[in-house]
């Protein structure tokens, strides 16, 4: 089961690698998936907050600003969970 440990980590490593790497503006065109654009075409406060994240990881304040304003909690909130399970993941790995 250890092997399990070290393919979580490495893709835990590798998520912000690859969102770094991406375009900042590559989640900005496209069809929306919010359920609730779909079906009701009504934005809910989550929309965008994917475009949004993604621009903050590239330091596009204004831009992820426009998209969604939580965004800068979400970002904060997705740091701190992802710190965590790295750090749980390197303790498994210890024992």
């Amino acid at each position: 089961m250890k092997w399990f440990n070290y393919i979580k980590l490495l893709v835990l490593i590798a998520i912000p690698i690859v969102l770094l790497i991406l375009p900042a503006d590559f989640f900005d065109n496209g069809q929306s998936i919010c359920l609730s654009k779909v079906i009701f075409n009504q934005t809910c406060p989550g929309c965008g907050t994917t475009r949004a994240v993604q621009h903050l990881i590239h330091l596009d304040f204004k831009q992820a600003w426009e998209f969604n304003k939580l965004s800068f909690i979400i970002l904060i909130v997705c740091a701190f969970i992802w710190v965590n399970w790295v750090r749980v993941t390197l303790k498994k790995l210890k024992k």
